[in-house]
């Protein structure tokens, strides 16, 4: 973990807080290479833009569908054979990390940043880590919220909203989500 994902972590960040000139340093400096990923044509050039805006390399089975979209990029963490559809963003300043064999949705939003309740601090934000286990399932247009653990196998329905963690080998659905049913593992 960064020296910046620890502070980020362990702090409400004011606006006059000076760490945010370093954040927003980040966000501009990534913003050229969000603009070429999206208009990228291989996927050889998505995932290299996509390291770059990770500052990490993304594996050779990582797919992405354009446009993805993020507001930070450094704290994103993506596993092998990961499938990225259309429309997806990430808020990752609170850090996001994706384990193998993830399949994320058209549109669907995973959210680490949250502002504060008191009016006098709401200019501020809080985060709270993402992390998607091994071979989960976001469906379309589902929102994951700061915080959340979403287990291995589990799928999350298209719309849903996800405030707490879903346990492995489960199915949630609705807003806010919640558990139907879980999933029976078979050899197949």
């Amino acid at each position: 973990m960064t020296e910046l994902q620890t502070y980020v972590r362990e702090h409400t960040i004011l606006p006059t807080d000076p760490v945010l000139e370093h954040i927003h340093s980040i966000q501009d400096e990534i913003e050229p290479e969000i603009q070429r990923l999206n208009r990228a044509v291989t996927q050889e050039e998505r995932r290299q833009s996509l390291g770059f805006i990770t500052g990490r390399p993304i594996d050779d089975s990582v797919r992405i569908l354009t446009p993805v979209y993020t507001d930070f990029g450094r704290h994103l963490s993506i596993g092998k054979h990961v499938f990225l559809n259309r429309g997806v963003m990430f808020t990752d300043l609170g850090s996001i990390h994706l384990d193998d064999h993830v399949l994320i949705g058209p549109f669907a939003r995973l959210l680490t940043v949250n502002h504060p309740e008191s009016p006098t601090k709401r200019g501020g934000i809080e985060t709270a880590p993402i992390h998607v286990g091994r071979n989960a399932w976001i469906g379309a247009g589902a929102t994951i919220l700061p915080g959340v653990t979403i287990g291995e196998d589990a799928i999350v329905a298209a719309n849903a909203t996800v405030t707490r963690d879903v346990p492995p080998r489960t199915i949630v659905a609705g807003t806010p989500a919640r558990i139907i049913r879980t999933i029976e593992v078979s050899d197949e």
